[in-house]
């Protein structure tokens, strides 16, 4: 029985880039001695990009289109993605044409030979200048503070074996990081290198408030760093206020008038300043702990298109 490898692609307003980017899949997938299924996830586009997927769904029984109720953000759609895929395999692939469809084969062959996950490494990429150098600082301090490092330009072009898929399944993290996910959960991985190309057509969907964004569910979903910051700061603080106290408190004793009130005023600046910074850390969790007690849906789905 020949073994079924699933496509999985979010696609978020990605008119001018979803016929040429499901031409590119077929040519790859129909050299393939595996039968496939194409799994599009439409995550609340609001151009023609659903209309286009439809036509393809309508003569390509291999595709499969999720539509979802509205934009859940990148990493839901993916999760909706392999909470739906049938495969032995899952490859996770963006529609914007930057990660290559012809990587496939590789990422396939990886797998028969025993990988459960198979990521996807940039040797080079033809992005900003910025964009190049906050990731790369980005995961140099990421994988500065985590015990499980997550390999250093990855995204999330991968291949998933069904049994990395199916804990993926199982876990029901709110505010998802799927790059670090996949390596928490183990299983013997390997990586294929390939150099990333300009996006086909349109402006990127990730600007930099969503990647802050991630960055912040990384940190705060697979570090204590922040907490033991603010405990360190916290304490340390503590100390200088007591120093200040006994100062003052001995100054009087002696009666000598306390002098320097730029420096008092320079503590209680700084001293407020951790403060904020120590309650911005906590409510982070907190909110984190909020938003999965709610215990909502990760996404809501309107319909599942098919011929």
């Amino acid at each position: 029985m020949k073994k079924i490898i699933s496509i999985v692609s979010p696609v978020y307003n990605e008119e001018g880039n979803i016929k040429f980017f499901y031409n590119e899949l077929k040519k790859v997938l129909t050299t393939l001695k595996s039968e496939y299924e194409i799994i599009f996830v439409n995550d609340g586009s609001n151009d023609n990009s659903l209309v286009y997927l439809v036509e393809i769904a309508q003569i390509d029984d291999k595709v499969k289109i999720i539509n979802l109720s509205r934009n859940f953000g990148h990493q839901l759609a993916i999760t909706a993605g392999l909470d739906n895929a049938k495969g032995d395999c899952v490859i996770i692939l963006d529609s914007d044409l930057q990660d290559p469809p012809s990587l496939i084969s590789d990422l396939i062959s990886k797998w028969e030979n025993g990988y459960q996950i198979v990521n996807a490494k940039r040797r080079s990429r033809q992005d900003s200048f910025f964009k190049n150098l906050s990731a790369k600082v980005f995961y140099k301090f990421l994988n500065s503070i985590l015990t499980n490092k997550i390999p250093e330009n990855v995204g999330d072009y991968r291949l998933l074996d069904k049994k990395a898929v199916c804990i993926l399944q199982n876990i029901k993290e709110k505010d998802r990081y799927l790059r670090g996910l996949s390596t928490w959960i183990g299983f013997k991985q390997t990586e294929v290198l390939f150099d990333r190309e300009k996006r086909f057509s349109g402006k990127t969907h990730y600007p930099f408030s969503k990647m802050l964004s991630l960055a912040l569910n990384a940190v705060f979903s697979f570090s204590r760093l922040p907490m033991k910051l603010a405990t360190f700061f916290s304490t340390f603080f503590l100390l200088v206020s007591l120093g200040t106290i006994i100062y003052v408190v001995l100054s009087l004793i002696q009666g000598h008038t306390v002098a320097g009130w730029a420096s008092t005023l320079l503590i209680f600046a700084v001293f407020s300043g951790i403060q904020m910074m120590v309650l911005a850390i906590i409510s982070e969790y907190v909110g984190r702990i909020y938003t999965q007690v709610q215990n909502r849906p990760l996404y809501i789905i309107d319909e599942i298109i098919e011929k």
